[in-house]
């Protein structure tokens, strides 16, 4: 009898090992498609796309997709410590350990360039909501989750000084952390909000996200644009992504021609987006796992049927 209950265990904690293991390699499958197609998306003003470099004379295109495909085992390190673990101080230190090495890395497949230190943040809070609970929650819930991670602080955190605490202590604003700790609220009222909207209008895929990143710059106190062009920056790209989204998008005549009045006004400043593009990335990943989870569901429903 005692063998029998062994055997048993054993195959539940193998069944267990084999879930995780899969579904932590999904959710890091879709992180870095999250950043390759958030990279590839163009034209993008004052950011690296197809096209060009945008405000950054040290990025290429093929920067940022060897840093996105060098994260997937960051991305699947963090899903993996959070697979159906509860909500904890050790938790969030753990994952923040991951997230360091995986900067290491990410600097180790870029020559020392930063490409995705704020998406390793963002992405990986969510990463490991999701994987929290991997039965199921709503897109609400897997931010605010996220938040309530973020809200732990990192006792093994050494601080430095960077661009991004520059600009939030000079300008006082939120940042990529302050926005986490939020529940990433541009995410889910802006963000996801515009890309359900512009796809509901019947318009094209690339314009749908397009606008979704016009509307978070539109909104968003982006420490990126305040780091490198200053208040000015800031207040200018939020007006013409504004004119944008008024004019009716970037699907309009008006709305595309407006768009690349934002990319000259990016470059004179020589500013970038960057947490504009990190929340983008956030949000293709949000809506790439939502699509994923429907679809399972659909093939369970059929096989069910059959």
């Amino acid at each position: 009898m005692s063998h029998l209950l062994n055997s048993e265990a054993g195959k539940r904690d193998s069944g267990m090992f084999l879930e995780k293991q899969e579904f932590s390699l999904h959710l890091a499958n879709l992180a870095v498609k999250s950043l390759i197609e958030e990279a590839e998306l163009t034209p993008k003003p004052g950011l690296v796309d197809k096209d060009n470099s945008g405000s950054h004379s040290d990025m290429t295109f093929k920067t940022m997709i060897q840093s996105a495909e060098a994260l997937e085992p960051t991305f699947r390190g963090i899903a993996e410590a959070s697979f159906k673990h509860d909500l904890s101080q050790e938790l969030r230190e753990e994952i923040a350990a991951i997230g360091r090495r995986g900067e290491f890395e990410m600097l180790e497949a870029t020559g020392g360039i930063n490409t995705h230190k704020g998406a390793i943040w963002a992405l990986g809070l969510l990463v490991s909501s999701i994987a929290m609970n991997p039965d199921g929650s709503s897109l609400n819930k897997i931010a605010f989750t996220a938040g309530e991670l973020a809200r732990f602080s990192d006792r093994n955190l050494t601080e430095q000084m960077t661009n991004g605490k520059r600009a939030k202590d000079r300008y006082g604003v939120n940042g990529a952390k302050g926005e986490a700790q939020q529940g990433f609220p541009h995410l889910i009222k802006v963000a996801l909000p515009e890309l359900f909207t512009s796809r509901n209008r019947g318009i094209e895929e690339n314009h749908c996200r397009i606008n979704a990143l016009v509307a978070l710059m539109a909104s968003v106190d982006d420490t990126c644009i305040l780091h490198r062009g200053g208040a000015e920056a800031l207040s200018c790209t939020k007006s013409l992504a504004a004119e944008i989204l008024a004019s009716g998008g970037v699907s309009t005549k008006q709305g595309w021609k407006l768009l690349g009045r934002l990319d000259q006004s990016m470059r004179k400043y020589n500013a970038s987006p960057g947490g504009s593009a990190d929340l983008l990335a956030a949000a293709l990943f949000l809506d790439f796992f939502q699509q994923s989870r429907t679809q399972m569901t659909q093939k369970q429903q059929l096989l069910l049927n059959y």
